[in-house]
This record gives structure tokens, C-alpha cells and sequence, in this order.
């Protein structure tokens, strides 16, 4: 883990920490641990107040990257370790999501990234390593992706082995579930695109239903998740045949 995501660590622990207090913890300059954080801000994963480092509030991508970031990180290079070098994903929006295309950046060689997320293409646009191909349709602003009947004609020209995939909430009878529904027609199709569908998720999200359904359990090959699982649901998902990763 490099500095900045040390720093977003530590800010998203407490919310608001001092420059005094990043620089000692992390053994560096007060300058320079100010320098990093006009980075970070330029980014949008925090804003500085009086000699602070402060967590955003709100619901944009850079804020929930910022939330529960440890978690949503290793759950990422979990996810990485599935891809190698030379190989082409497709990866849809969402926090997690966009952890994982960077790391794959960051490790990786020669990686090409299908996804309909503009976030993703934006947040990647520093790496030269890897190739990212971003799929039209019709623009959403407040989760930066692409959807609609274009979107899915796109997709429709690939053929993956493996989709990655947030969600946004799970009930036992559904399956998974999300917020938005031409998001979730966007995952379905991604789904029927690829020969494995992992989900990415942190643990809260299977202690609540959300608003549509998105896949049905047995369109899931895998999920990627931490170990604040609780264990009714792990139960149901594993005598379901779905492979669980925690981190």
C-alpha cells in the first residue's frame, strides 16, 4: 500500500485527522504529507479544513471510494489475483469496481478494461499499462456510466471469461439486487457476455434488500466480500454452489 492510500485509511478511520498527526504516523514531512493531500483533493476522495484532512460527505464515486476503504481495497487486489497479464476483463461501475481496474493498472500487464463506467476511464487515465475501451450509450451523471439499448448492442460485440460487478444490496429470494434499473440491465447483459460473473462487495450489502433485481444466484460464479459476513448468509450462499473469497 503507497502513501495515498495510507492517508485515505486514516481519514476515512476518523473522519477528520491533522496534518501533524499524518506526518508522525507516517514518518514524512509535514510538507509532503501536504502535497499528498492536494492530490487527493484534486481527486475528490477528501478536502482539507484548517490544517485538516477531511472525508468528503455525499454520495458521488469519490466519496464512496473514500468510505471503508481498507476493505474495499484488499478486496480488490483479491480480485486481481484472478486476472493475469495479457488478459481482457470487463468491469462495471462502482467504488469496489473502480479499486480493482486500478490495481489491475498498478500490477499488471497489458491489461485491456471493457467497461461502460466513465468514472473508471477517468480514474485510470494516469496508467499507460493498461487499455481501457469504453462502451457508449446513453450518459447517467450521477454514477458516470453508460446505459440503455446502445450500451447493450456494445457489449453484445464481446465475449470475456470473467465480469466484475458491485451491487447494491441482496435478499435470498432474489438474489442481487441494485438501485438503479437500466444499471441493472446493464449488468445482466455484461453477465450473458462472460463465461464467470464475480461480485465485488463489502459485507453490508447482504444485510439489505435494494430497489431492483440484478442477477439471480445462479449467474454468480464468485464473490469477493470481507468476513463481516453474517453467517446466515453465508450459509445460503455457500449450499448454493457460489465460491466465497473474504478478506
Amino acid at each position: 500500500m503507497n502513501r495515498l492510500e495510507k492517508i485515505i485509511q486514516l481519514v476515512s478511520k476518523h473522519q477528520k485527522i491533522d496534518v501533524n498527526t499524518l506526518s508522525r504516523k507516517l514518518s514524512v514531512s509535514k510538507v509532503t504529507i501536504r502535497k499528498d493531500l492536494d492530490k487527493l483533493e484534486g481527486k475528490g476522495l477528501l478536502h482539507r479544513e484548517h490544517g485538516y484532512a477531511v472525508l468528503n460527505s455525499g454520495d458521488d464515486l469519490n466519496v464512496r471510494l473514500s468510505y471503508n476503504y481498507n476493505v474495499k481495497r484488499k478486496i480488490a487486489e483479491k480480485a486481481a489475483e484472478l486476472v493475469s497479464d495479457n488478459d481482457t476483463v470487463m468491469i462495471e461501475s462502482g467504488s469496489t469496481c473502480a479499486l480493482l481496474a486500478e490495481v489491475l493498472c498498478q500490477t499488471k500487464c497489458n491489461i485491456k478494461i471493457i467497461t461502460n463506467s466513465c468514472f473508471i476511464a477517468n480514474f485510470l487515465r494516469q496508467y499507460d499499462s493498461c487499455q481501457i475501451i469504453l462502451l457508449g450509450g446513453t450518459y447517467q451523471p450521477n454514477s458516470e456510466v453508460t446505459v440503455g439499448p446502445l450500451l447493450k448492442q456494445m457489449i453484445n460485440l464481446f465475449h470475456v471469461d470473467m465480469v466484475f460487478a458491485g451491487t447494491d444490496g441482496f435478499s435470498p429470494q432474489v438474489g442481487f439486487m441494485c438501485k438503479d434499473m437500466m444499471r441493472c440491465e446493464a449488468v445482466q447483459t455484461m453477465a450473458d457476455a462472460a463465461e464467470k460473473t464475480i461480485i465485488l462487495t463489502d459485507s453490508s450489502k447482504f444485510l439489505k434488500p435494494s430497489l431492483v433485481h440484478q442477477l439471480c444466484l445462479d449467474k454468480v460464479s464468485r464473490i469477493i466480500t470481507d468476513k463481516g459476513i453474517d453467517q446466515e448468509s453465508k450459509d445460503f450462499l455457500s449450499t448454493s454452489g457460489i465460491s466465497i473469497d473474504y478478506v
